[in-house]
């Protein structure tokens, strides 16, 4: 196999299903159809795979176009072991509930987190004001 240098190496790995994991958090799963210079892709049959401790669910999502500073990791799935035993598959409706559930939770945590620091006379910057230093 001959070495290409960026995203050419990529060229192989079209038509093959792959996941990937964007900036935001979120997890696609799809077939690669195209790859760019900028490391941009283009998924088919795409599937959002959310996760909630040991359960997932897949939204379909159909064909996606990923902006490739949004990449965070991109890797081969492998077909043979695609369905892990140790995570339970459930519904859309009850994973996007288990998300919501968990998100309300971190806020809830983040919100006395907060209201601690606050008794103790500290207090915590804003992130978008650390740019300005």
């Amino acid at each position: 196999m001959n070495y290409m240098p960026g995203t050419a190496s990529l060229i192989e790995d079209i038509d093959k299903k792959h996941l990937v994991l964007l900036r935001d958090g979120r997890t696609l799963i799809g077939i690669l159809r195209s790859i760019d210079q900028f490391a941009n892709l283009v998924l088919h049959q795409t599937v959002e795979r959310i996760h909630v401790g040991k359960k997932f669910g897949d939204i379909p999502r159909g064909i996606f176009v990923v902006r490739g500073e949004n990449v965070v990791l991109l890797g081969e799935v492998d077909l043979d072991k695609e369905y892990d035993q140790i995570l339970q598959r459930v519904s859309i409706e009850e994973i996007l509930e288990e998300q919501r559930t968990e998100q309300q939770a971190k806020q809830e945590s983040e919100r006395l987190k907060l209201q601690a620091v606050k008794e103790r006379g500290l207090s915590i910057p804003k992130a978008d004001t650390l740019d300005d230093f």
